[in-house]
């Protein structure tokens, strides 16, 4: 924790989803404590009794997970319910009172062996069944916690407004937050790439990650996060809480045409992940779609999906775009995604392993389906669609990739630059493709050789280092070289500093999360062209990230003004 001149604490990291927020810190309680093994009842304990403290733990647990989910909307709400009904499971309750009655074990000690035990055999089947085991440990802490008086896991549910400090966040905590009640996100670990990073900007939540002591903040200490600078101020003055009010408070929308202030075109695109997200991207004033995440057809299943679910799904997204351009990426399964039909579990750097369109090579009937099921789509719908394939680092693969999409009827198709050896062969690729988007968030990793999840790392893990914005130009080249447009869809494009380097360097279009349009396109329609070139020179030709960053930044009034 470091001191300014005044008398104010500030804590700095980096700054991941913009704006500012105050409110009273509270943390992530920590993780329930495994129950010492061969813990046993007290001399004189009735077992009975002991025994009938779990189903009362057990029953404590359903009710406060069935309160929350009847609070909760979306995907926080499934989680919910899920977790619910498997704590309504009274297999695991009769197991760990057995063990009670029995062998005299701790009424703790014996839900958690008990847990072990069904974890164990979960984790035997496979497939849908193995991912279920992240549900039975959520229910065994929740016991656990009642049991020994802990605080269950989760975020906190406190009857007020808070700014929620962790050490990170799982996606199962990430998918139960409410932006109505969660004002800011401070982590002590995490990357501007993480899932942490990237969720807090899709709810257009102010967050500070990789903190040095975030965790040390006593609750109920009033901090103030301002999520583009990387700052936490603890206990502001009144004027700095009401400033951040204010800034909160300014509503600003997107007309639905990207420009510079000169007039140069500059098609903003949303990134969409769920067809449920595709209407609210279209209501936001998105051009298009830039990146149409296909993964969620094939999550949570020990099989793939049928071509006819797929056109299903597929349809809604572009029918919320009808007569605009949607592009649709193939299956991004392997690495942080695994898929139990698809992809190994036992490869020693996933990151690097066979994902994207490498699945292809051992599973090419998936692929086959899926460009059947989007063609389909397509030709039911207006939309204008694009198809890319993530993960491509070679010219052979392209030529493939872009053959098969024109067997299936698919005339426009196209690659995604998430390694370095794309973007280097940019030239040859382009050749072949007719478009390229830019995946920010992987290139960045792999330029970098940084883990994206690692805290520790998370100085190295921004698209401001002169490195990757170096590829990212020779990725333009390539695409100016072959008349072909070359897009972003990373994370990147979200940050409006950095949309006007990447502008600047010959990025044709933009893809986001829907809350980052109109911020992007105030910042994009404050400057020209010729200063778009001018700062991306600057920022390529910086010694750091950060200096990059701080150069660009300084040249763009804009964004003091709007609080970015």
């Amino acid at each position: 924790m470091t001191t300014d001149t005044d008398p104010q604490q500030r804590l700095t990291g980096i700054g991941v989803s913009p704006g500012q927020a105050a409110g009273p810190v509270v943390a992530m309680p920590a993780p329930v404590a495994e129950p010492p093994v061969g813990a046993t009842l007290a001399e004189g304990l009735d077992a009975e009794q002991a025994a009938e403290q779990i189903a009362a733990a057990s029953s404590r647990a359903q009710a406060d997970l069935r309160e929350a989910a009847s609070r909760a909307s979306g995907a926080g709400k499934e989680v919910l319910e899920t977790t619910a009904m498997m704590a309504a499971d009274p297999s695991l309750v009769s197991a760990a009172q057995a063990l009670v009655r029995g062998n005299r074990l701790d009424p703790a000690r014996a839900v958690w062996q008990s847990a072990a035990t069904v974890i164990e055999q979960l984790s035997a089947l496979g497939g849908y069944m193995a991912e279920r085991t992240r549900d039975v440990a959520d229910v065994r802490d929740r016991i656990v916690a009642a049991l020994t008086g802990q605080l269950p896991p989760g975020v906190p549910d406190v009857d007020h407004p808070f700014v929620l400090v962790a050490t990170d966040l799982s996606p199962a905590d990430t998918a139960t937050l409410d932006p109505a009640r969660v004002l800011a996100l401070v982590t002590s670990e995490g990357g501007p790439t993480s899932h942490t990073a990237i969720l807090a900007r899709a709810l257009g939540i102010p967050a500070v990650v990789g903190t040095a002591g975030a965790t040390a903040i006593p609750d109920g200490t009033v901090a103030l996060v301002d999520g583009t600078a990387g700052t936490v101020t603890l206990d502001p003055t009144p004027e700095q809480v009401a400033h951040a009010a204010a800034l909160a408070a300014r509503v600003r929308t997107f007309d639905g045409t990207g420009r510079t202030s000169d007039g140069h075109r500059v098609p903003l695109l949303a990134n969409v992940g769920k067809p449920e997200g595709a209407q609210a991207a279209a209501d936001a004033g998105a051009e298009g779609v830039g990146l149409f995440r296909t993964e969620f057809c094939f999550l949570d299943r020990t099989d793939a999906p049928s071509v006819a679910e797929q056109v299903a799904q597929y349809r809604q997204v572009l029918a919320a775009f009808a007569g605009k351009k949607v592009v649709v990426r193939t299956l991004d399964a392997g690495a942080d995604k695994p898929l139990p039909f698809l992809t190994s579990t036992d490869e020693p750097n996933p990151a690097l392993g066979v994902r994207g369109y490498r699945t292809s090579w051992r599973n090419p009937e998936v692929l086959e389906d899926q460009l059947t099921a989007i063609a389909q789509a397509a030709a039911a719908e207006t939309a204008d669609v694009w198809v890319m394939a993530p993960m491509i680092a070679t010219v052979p693969e392209t030529a493939a990739f872009v053959e098969r999409c024109r067997a299936h009827g698919l005339s426009t198709a196209g690659v995604m630059v998430e390694v370095p050896s794309a973007a280097l062969q940019s030239g040859q690729i382009l050749a072949h493709a007719a478009f390229a988007s830019i995946g920010t968030n992987d290139l960045t990793q792999y330029t970098m050789a940084s883990d994206r999840m690692l805290g520790e790392l998370a100085t190295l893990s921004t698209a401001w280092q002169p490195a990757v914005l170096q590829l990212v130009a020779a990725t333009c080249r390539g695409g100016a070289q072959n008349d072909r447009p070359v897009g972003v869809c990373g994370e990147a494009a979200a940050d409006p500093a950095l949309a006007v380097v990447l502008v600047g360097l010959g990025v044709a279009t933009l893809s986001m999360t829907a809350r980052a349009l109109p911020d992007v396109a105030a910042v994009l329609g404050s400057v020209t062209l010729a200063t778009c070139q001018e700062l991306a020179a600057l920022a390529v030709a910086a010694d750091s990230a950060e200096d990059a960053r701080r150069t660009v930044r300084s040249r763009l009034p804009l964004l003091e003004e709007l609080g970015l």
